[in-house]
C-alpha cells in the first residue's frame, strides 16, 4: 500500500528508508485553511503542529482520512469529538519534546530569579546595574509543579539537582507515582499557598482554561513568581497582569500566550516579565525525535500496526 501523508507545517529530516518506504510526505508548509480544505479528500493522513487548525469541516472533506499526527504533546488545535465521529484516530509524540520544554522552563526560571535578561540589556546600553541586581536562589525554594506528566517530572528531577523542595499537582496521575519520583503530592489550593516559584505543564482544555485566574493568585504567596511553557490560555492574562502590577506576583516568565503573536499585548512587555515566543520545543534535537516519532506513529495507525500515543 502506498499512503499520502500531508505536511502542513514542515517536517525534520526522517534518515529511515524503510520507514518511508510505503509512504509519500506530501509537503505543504504553510498551507491556508482554504487551501487544506482542497487538498484533504486525498489524503489517507495529515501531520500538523500548532498552527493547522484540523476542524470538523476538514475532517468531513477527508474522505480518505484515516490519521492525524500531531507533532509535539497538545492536540488543542484537532477537533476531537469529531475526529471520534468520523472514525479518524488521532496521535501524538508527547516525549519528544520534553527535554527540550524542562530544559528551557529551568532557563526560564533562572532568568526570572537572577534578572538576567536586564542584566544583559543593562551591558549591551553601558550601563553597569550590579548594585540594582540582586537576585535570588533557587535552593531551598519550594517549587509547585502543576501538572506531572513527561514534562513535569523532567522539570523537577532538574529542579531537585538545584536543592528546591518540589510539590505537584496532577488531577490525573496517582499520589503514589508522583512520591516515588521524588516530589510531595498536594491539592491545587496547597500547592498554590506553599510555592513560591509556579510552573505549569497542563494541556489547555475546558477543564484548564483560566486556572491561574484571579481568586487562584489571591491565594498564592506574595512575591510569588509563576513560569509557563505549556500553552496559551491556562492563565488568565489579564489577571497575571494585575498580580504583577500590584506586587502580588513578584514575577512570570512566558514562553505562550492566549493570542500567539500576542500583538500589542501589555503582559510580554511588562518589565517583571521574561517572554519568549513559544520555543519550548525549538531545539533540534526535539525536531529530529518529533519527526521520527509521529511519522513512524501515523504509519502504524495506516499498516494496522499497535500505537503508543493514541489520543483518541
Amino acid at each position: 500500500m502506498h499512503w499520502k501523508i500531508l505536511l502542513t507545517d514542515g517536517l525534520a529530516p526522517i534518515d529511515d528508508p524503510d520507514l518511508l518506504a510505503s509512504v509519500e510526505l506530501i509537503d505543504k508548509k504553510g498551507i491556508s485553511a482554504e487551501e487544506l480544505l482542497d487538498v484533504i479528500p486525498e489524503m489517507d493522513a495529515v501531520i500538523v503542529r500548532g498552527r493547522t487548525k484540523i476542524t470538523d469541516e476538514v475532517l468531513s472533506k477527508g474522505e480518505n482520512l484515516k490519521v492525524v499526527g500531531r507533532m509535539g504533546v497538545g492536540v488543542d488545535n484537532i477537533d476531537l469529538k469529531a475526529a471520534a465521529a468520523h472514525g479518524v484516530t488521532v496521535v501524538n509524540a508527547p516525549v519528544a519534546t520534553t527535554v527540550s520544554v524542562a530544559e528551557l522552563t529551568m532557563g526560564l526560571m533562572l532568568s526570572l530569579i537572577r534578572d538576567i535578561p536586564r542584566a544583559d540589556a543593562g551591558m549591551k546600553a553601558e550601563k553597569w546595574l550590579k548594585k540594582e541586581l540582586v537576585g535570588t536562589e533557587l535552593f531551598n525554594k519550594t517549587l509547585g509543579v502543576i501538572g506531572f506528566g513527561n514534562i513535569g517530572e523532567a522539570v523537577e528531577a532538574r529542579a531537585l539537582a538545584f536543592g528546591m523542595q518540589v510539590i505537584a499537582f496532577d488531577p490525573i496521575r496517582p499520589a503514589d507515582q508522583v512520591q516515588a519520583a521524588g516530589a510531595t503530592p498536594v491539592s491545587f489550593d496547597e500547592l498554590l499557598e506553599r510555592s513560591d516559584i509556579i510552573t505549569m505543564h497542563i494541556p489547555h482544555i475546558e477543564s484548564t482554561h483560566y486556572l491561574i485566574n484571579e481568586a487562584a493568585i489571591k491565594k498564592m504567596k506574595d512575591g510569588v513568581l509563576i513560569i509557563c511553557a505549556a500553552r496559551g490560555g491556562v492563565i488568565e492574562e489579564s489577571a497575571l497582569l494585575a498580580g504583577l502590577e500590584s506586587g502580588k506576583v513578584a514575577g512570570a516568565a512566558l514562553d505562550v500566550f492566549e493570542a500567539e503573536p500576542p500583538g500589542d499585548s501589555p503582559l510580554p512587555k511588562h518589565p517583571k516579565v521574561v517572554a519568549t515566543p513559544h520555543i519550548g520545543a525549538q531545539t533540534k534535537e526535539a525536531q529530529l525525535r518529533a519527526g521520527y516519532d509521529i511519522v513512524s506513529e501515523v504509519v502504524a495507525v495506516l499498516d494496522g500496526k499497535p500505537l503508543r500515543w493514541r489520543v483518541v
